[in-house]
């Protein structure tokens, strides 16, 4: 996990490791959020796969829906500039509290989440509690 920041005009500034993964994988990027909690960006051909789940809901239409209509409506598509900074939505920004704030990312399922302070305070004494135990149990497990 890394400590990154958005700045006065809405741009993150990625850490060059994340910097050359995203661009190694797309020139353009779909930033949203499916939770209202973090957000995530997405290299853009990713975000269209994940798109066909949107339009191939099975049972789950109603849940497809609401999530389509969230990520929707927070989401934009974004490029990198040559200093390694993306520009996040305004509205995505505001809601989740990333404006001139310093924001923790983390690479995951081919995306990367981006957690504000407030969730990542809540998220880091939530795993804290008890974590000598659940590495025990992973450990029993055969966790390497």
């Amino acid at each position: 996990m890394f400590e990154a920041k958005c700045d006065e005009k809405g741009r993150l500034k990625l850490p060059v490791r994340f910097a050359v993964y995203l661009k190694s994988l797309d020139e353009r990027f779909f930033i949203t959020t499916l939770d209202i909690r973090t957000a995530r960006i997405y290299p853009e051909n990713v975000w269209k796969s994940n798109q066909n789940y949107f339009n191939n809901p099975g049972s789950d239409t109603e849940l497809m829906e609401d999530v389509a209509f969230i990520a929707n409506l927070y989401g934009d598509i974004s490029t990198m500039d040559e200093h390694g900074r993306i520009l996040l939505p305004s509205e995505l920004r505001r809601k989740l509290e990333f404006e001139r704030q310093s924001v923790w990312l983390s690479p995951f399922r081919g995306h990367i989440k981006i957690y504000g302070r407030r969730i990542y305070e809540e998220m880091m004494q939530r795993a804290s509690v008890g974590i000598v135990d659940k590495a025990r149990v992973l450990d029993s497990k055969g966790f390497l």
